[in-house]
């Protein structure tokens, strides 16, 4: 039998899902506190031994126009991906929560290799319609990201299995005076003009100063800001989140000048340490896109990570359990047109802004300089 967690039950939740392989902070109490037009409920299911076995949260939000929630399980389920009666349960106990909160779907895009046939021929099974085919950011998460395998390696040995152009320019970066420094909330101000200037130029929306902040409140020690400074001043960083026993590359930014200084290198080589230092198993480079033609615009973001020898991995995709099937169908057309014209006018008003204060045209990086574009991070999608 499934049950819905509560105030009592949510510690044991957090310690099953944060030591689970399976675990993910998009999963946690904590994030939830981040996403502050969301509510938070989870589903567990216990064992023989009364211990949970299977866990599921959700994040749960009404949508305009209808009378309807949507409710969202970022890299949900955390549990045995090929025991069947734990995912029937937990899907029985999302189907409860549904019926509460008027939800008219279900979306859910789980830790799970795309190779995984058991795993979604079980999904098939439960009634979810499997999503498969983002290539480019589509959907709420990206459905190809770049993971490095950090278990009991030591930074000699990731170092040398590293591409050698990227050791080179790890080192040029050091050579040229390109400092790194773990840094506290009093750089956010940096970190979220940088932030504008990287999503000008490469034209997506990129979240307020008070999001950033919020991320460092509510995860505290488990995430880090870290900037790079040449000559004392900021000109590139990144934000990252430990859980479990991962460690994400979460956002990253980067000037438009100073990048023949190659700050990016450095600001990745610390996140891994980090994950060394937590001793994780995994650190995650998060995403990429799934088309590996040269002509892609992102090609560069894949060169840039996969230098680092991580392992591409593709995702099963997105799952969704319709619960009103009209409804969702009318309200997935309105978002998709929505978010599209909302890009447009933000966009394009920052790009004019920055014309008409003598900058001109903001132009995007060569292809094989393109090696931060937080595009392929957390935020592009979930924000809706």
């Amino acid at each position: 039998m499934y049950e819905i967690i509560n105030e009592k039950t949510r510690g044991e939740f957090e310690e099953f899902v944060s030591s689970h392989p399976k675990g993910h902070f998009l999963q946690s109490y904590n994030w939830s506190k981040v996403k502050e037009a969301w509510q938070w409920a989870a589903v567990a299911v216990r064992g023989e031994d009364g211990k949970i076995k299977g866990a599921m949260s959700v994040l749960i939000r009404p949508m305009p126009i209808v009378k309807n929630t949507l409710m969202y399980s970022g890299r949900g389920p955390v549990c045995d991906p090929h025991d069947k009666e734990t995912l029937a349960e937990l899907t029985e106990g999302m189907r409860e929560l549904a019926k509460k909160h008027k939800a008219y779907a279900l979306k859910l895009d789980p830790d799970i290799k795309s190779d995984d046939e058991e795993f979604k021929a079980i999904m098939a099974s439960l009634g979810y319609k499997l999503h498969s085919d983002s290539k480019n950011f589509e959907g709420v998460q990206p459905n190809y990201v770049f993971r490095l395998d950090v278990k009991d390696k030591t930074e000699e040995e990731l170092l040398a299995a590293f591409h050698s152009k990227t050791r080179y320019n790890l080192r040029l970066s050091m050579r040229k005076g390109v400092e790194v420094r773990q840094c506290g909330k009093e750089y956010l101000s940096d970190f979220s003009r940088i932030m504008e200037e990287t999503g000008t130029r490469d034209g997506f929306i990129v979240r307020p100063k008070a999001y950033f902040e919020s991320i460092m409140d509510n995860l505290g020690e488990n995430a880090r800001l870290y900037m790079a400074f040449w000559q004392d001043k900021p000109i590139a960083g990144t934000l990252a989140i430990h859980y479990g026993n991962k460690v994400w590359y979460l956002y990253g930014a980067s000037s438009n000048a100073y990048r023949n200084v190659m700050p990016n290198y450095q600001l990745q080589w610390e996140m891994i340490k980090w994950a060394l230092e937590t001793k994780s198993d995994i650190y995650d480079f998060r995403g990429v896109s799934g088309d590996l033609t040269p002509e892609n615009p992102l090609y560069g973001l894949y060169l840039f990570k996969k230098g680092f020898s991580g392992e591409l991995t593709e995702f099963c995709g997105e799952f969704e359990m319709i619960y009103k099937p009209f409804i969702d169908l009318t309200v997935n057309k309105g978002l998709v047109a929505a978010r599209g014209m909302r890009r447009k006018l933000i966009i394009g008003r920052k790009r004019r802004q920055l014309e008409k204060q003598g900058e001109g045209k903001p132009e995007r990086a060569p292809v094989h300089l393109q090696d931060s574009d937080p595009r392929a991070h957390e935020g592009e999608k979930d924000k809706e």
